[in-house]
């Protein structure tokens, strides 16, 4: 019978710096198989949040368990079980893409094909080019195939298109919704807001070490804002977007409010972000 309870549960996380705390009582959880994306400005805890569940950091206060474990505890219980892409380094500047990939799949009982899973990756034609030399995009694919090869039950991926061109953005898009078909719990930090809406299942926006915002991206934008929308129930004709804006002058000037702008669309997840945060999500 599948395990019923949280692949990450986060409670009550407390991790200072110093005198600045970095995560400041924060508690939320991840459901099996699915992908959950986690926002938030720089600096807001989520890095230092999921280095926690990776077991690089110790709990100040709070509990983290991660498939039921202990990150810490149970790091050689756990270890085999998850995957770790991180959005910089992870290999040896001089080895080449390849062997580095393949030195990796050694560490692991049941590991994937290193073939296949380079060729799904884009990373044929440089899998002889020293990780020094590889492009950024190239560098951060080798860290996908490296996170994937041992077939994790979870994989904490940090940024993972980065510097990608749009198609191989597209294909890592495809492969993440994969493993989640497969069963394989994501959790992805991301600046791009477009991979958030397309991806996740389930969004945790942190600001200033707290939880401020958490849902699927349809409940995060379907809430109330200062716009006006209209919901119809059949196709607009040609001309309604141009009746429409007249309408909206003859009342602003019967009513002496001066309109800067009209536009027309759906509230994104970046229009949440702002209006939450105060900024926008910077690489």
């Amino acid at each position: 019978m599948p395990d019923a309870s949280p692949a990450v549960s986060v409670d009550g996380l407390v991790m200072r710096y110093g005198d600045k705390t970095a995560v400041d009582s924060l508690s939320l959880t991840v459901e099996r198989a699915t992908i959950t994306a986690v926002l938030g400005p720089n600096g807001a805890g989520k890095t230092t949040t999921l280095e926690t569940c990776e077991g690089y950091r110790k709990p100040q206060q709070g509990t983290v368990r991660v498939l039921g474990l202990d990150p810490t505890r149970d790091r050689r219980e756990l270890l085999p079980r998850i995957g770790v892409m991180l959005q910089a380094g992870g290999a040896w500047s001089g080895v080449r893409a390849m062997e580095m990939l393949e030195h990796v799949a050694k560490l692991h009982a049941n590991p994937l094909d290193t073939d296949m899973l380079a060729e799904r990756l884009g990373l044929g034609d440089c899998g002889r080019t020293p990780y020094r030399r590889l492009s950024g995009g190239q560098q951060q694919r080798l860290g996908l195939a490296m996170a994937l090869v041992g077939r994790p039950e979870i994989v904490f991926v940090d940024e993972p298109t980065a510097g990608m061109d749009p198609a191989a953005r597209r294909t890592t898009w495809e492969l993440l919704e994969e493993l989640r078909a497969d069963g394989v719990t994501v959790v992805l930090t991301t600046h791009y807001m477009e991979e958030a809406e397309r991806l996740a299942d389930h969004i945790h926006i942190i600001d200033r070490g707290r939880l401020i915002a958490s849902g699927s991206p349809e409940e995060l934008t379907r809430g109330t804002s200062a716009t006006v929308r209209l919901v119809v129930d059949q196709e607009l004709p040609a001309d309604a977007e141009a009746a429409l804006r007249a309408s909206v002058d003859r009342w602003s000037a019967d009513h002496g409010v001066g309109v800067r702008s009209i536009s027309f669309g759906s509230r994104t997840l970046e229009d949440v972000f702002l209006e939450l945060t105060g900024r926008e999500l910077q690489p």
